[in-house]
């Protein structure tokens, strides 16, 4: 039997240093990773991620309201497979800052019970890795760029998707995106105000973490050209 998951034990640490290898990996080879083919490897890798997921339900028996997909990252996590295939620059803005920034908190503190040799260790993992390595993929070597204006077109989408979620925790009592309640594991959140004040904040802090991806990525590139140019 898989052991409880705690945070920053080997296991987590192993998930993170996987993460950041991924990303690094994905930087360093931008140029020979290029191609329909991982393009399409890597929304396969998603999209199978996510069937897994259902597969496990379906054997396990542990259908529930928890399954619909209203949580952040399971939106963003098709809008990344959708965006390896399609291209499209419109939802590249969505997955770039709330995919990069949704699935690098989930990374961080992740809302999971079990820890390894799970199944939910191996999708929890391997599926929000994924969701960076794709806006990372389509930054790195598609040569897509985020801008400020596009902060805040996926701060207007956020607030779109937190509307079927809210709708969805009032019929179901869940807690889809975190609206109806803090998590019961630590995150984020607990830094924060009580419910509700906390969503009220988490906007402030989410356009502010938006910036600071938007900057970051500026001075990647800034970078680049004056190592370029030496």
């Amino acid at each position: 039997m898989p052991e409880r998951f705690v945070f920053f034990s080997s296991p987590h640490l192993a998930g993170l240093t996987v993460a950041v290898v991924s990303v690094v990996l994905i930087a360093l080879f931008r140029t020979s990773l290029k191609s329909k083919k991982f393009r399409y490897g890597l929304a396969g890798l998603l999209v199978a991620s996510e069937a897994s997921l259902y597969v496990w339900y379906t054997i396990t028996d542990q259908w529930g309201w928890f399954a619909l997909p209203f949580q952040l990252c399971t939106v963003t996590l098709w809008l990344s497979a959708a965006v390896l295939i399609t291209r499209n620059r419109t939802l590249y803005e969505v997955t770039f800052f709330l995919g990069i920034l949704g699935a690098f908190q989930a990374l961080l503190t992740p809302y999971l019970t079990e820890s390894f040799p799970s199944f939910r260790y191996f999708h929890f993992f391997g599926a929000h890795i994924a969701i960076i390595a794709a806006s990372v993929y389509m930054t790195a070597a598609e040569g897509f760029r985020p801008t400020a204006k596009s902060v805040f077109r996926a701060m207007l989408w956020l607030n779109v998707l937190a509307i079927p979620a809210a709708t969805a925790n009032t019929v179901t009592g869940y807690n889809f995106m975190f609206l109806a309640r803090k998590p019961p594991t630590a995150s984020l959140l607990d830094f924060l105000a009580p419910w509700p004040w906390y969503i009220v904040q988490l906007e402030i802090v989410a356009l502010a973490l938006c910036f600071l991806l938007l900057g970051t990525v500026k001075g990647v590139d800034y970078c680049y050209r004056m190592f370029r140019r030496g």
